[in-house]
């Protein structure tokens, strides 16, 4: 039985809980944050005992018979926690984004293998389910040999960030550094999960919306020897509303995928209909029902990381993997910034 303690009871919590809640030979063991009407508010809805609610990792650590800590906090307490858990040894699930820096990064990384722990970054988006069903065409050749791909977000979220407005994470007002930080992780490590490490990249990124200090839209092109590719991301264009917008103001996030090959294109519509066009112009449809199921990503994400850990296999996401994903986040700033293609390694 993996005993686990869950650091953070905001607003992404439940997803973590509700997958710890159905996972076989998984045991909550503790919840701990500073804020304490928060923590007792979680604690109350998922029926973890008073006994089991703490105000800091310490008193958990200390407290508490564990052997996995959940971290689901913002990232500058990314560091601490993450050592703090390590030098306990206990394995880490680290929420993202993981770091703010690539120096920052390594340095997790580096904790967490001298001291002899497993640590993994919460990626959650390539375990969508739209996700998983691209990655199995693609893995069978239903495609055939890659030419261009085209990625495509929309929302109409960051131009209603009015100060009048109530936010589910009202930090986003003031991020430095926005859609492709807290995001871009997300699109960056799916798009590696479905297509492999690029080796060029170039950003052209915006900010649209008054009430940000970030950018909320970009443009960025991969480049491969033999394919390439094009995202075009975006919280703040109207182009695919479903109506009249309405209060409180929530994300309503929508994405399509074009992959073209040479033997057929896989297309995602943002309704979740996934299809296959063959040569002849054929489309035939491969499911229909494709949301971007959150609850569910966590459940498969979470019992990955279980299977793992009883395993001994590695994980999709670890924490050096994710150093590649951050590679691209950072990139995507410099390129913006500098005008320039940036090469990968």
């Amino acid at each position: 039985m993996w005993k686990i303690g869950i650091v953070g009871a905001g607003y992404w919590s439940d997803k973590h809980l509700q997958a710890w809640q159905r996972i076989p030979g998984v045991q909550i063991q503790g919840l701990c944050d500073l804020d304490s009407v928060k923590l007792h508010s979680k604690g109350e809805a998922y029926g973890i005992p008073r006994d089991m609610l703490y105000s800091t990792l310490e008193d958990m650590l200390s407290s508490a018979e564990l052997d996995i800590i959940d971290i689901v906090t913002a990232p500058d307490t990314h560091p601490e926690l993450v050592g703090l858990a390590a030098r306990a040894g206990k394995h880490i699930l680290c929420q993202k984004p993981f770091a703010r820096s690539m120096e920052e990064a390594c340095e997790m990384v580096e904790t967490a293998r001298a001291a002899g722990v497993r640590l993994m970054v919460t990626e959650n988006w390539r375990w969508l389910q739209p996700i998983q069903a691209i990655r199995k065409l693609l893995d069978r050749g239903a495609a055939g040999r890659l030419q261009m791909i085209r990625y495509i977000h929309t929302d109409y979220y960051s131009p209603r960030f009015a100060p009048e407005h109530e936010l589910p994470q009202p930090f986003f007002r003031e991020m430095p550094k926005l859609l492709f930080y807290e995001m871009g992780v997300h699109w960056y490590d799916t798009w590696r999960f479905l297509f492999g490490e690029p080796k060029r990249l170039y950003a052209e990124t915006r900010k649209v919306s008054p009430y940000i200090a970030g950018e909320d839209a970009g443009l960025i092109t991969l480049g491969y020897d033999d394919y390439m590719g094009l995202m075009d991301m975006s919280w703040a264009t109207r182009q695919n509303l479903p109506g009249p917008l309405t209060l409180p103001v929530l994300p309503d996030h929508k994405e399509q995928l074009i992959i073209e090959g040479d033997q057929a294109t896989i297309k995602l519509y943002s309704s979740g209909t996934l299809s296959l066009i063959d040569n002849d112009g054929l489309e035939t449809t491969i499911s229909e029902d494709n949301s971007l199921d959150f609850e569910e990503s966590h459940y498969r994400l979470q019992s990955h990381f279980i299977e793992c850990l009883d395993t001994g296999r590695e994980f999709q996401t670890s924490g050096e993997d994710n150093l590649k994903t951050l590679e691209l986040v950072f990139g995507t700033y410099r390129s913006a910034e500098e005008h320039e293609v940036i090469h990968l390694a």
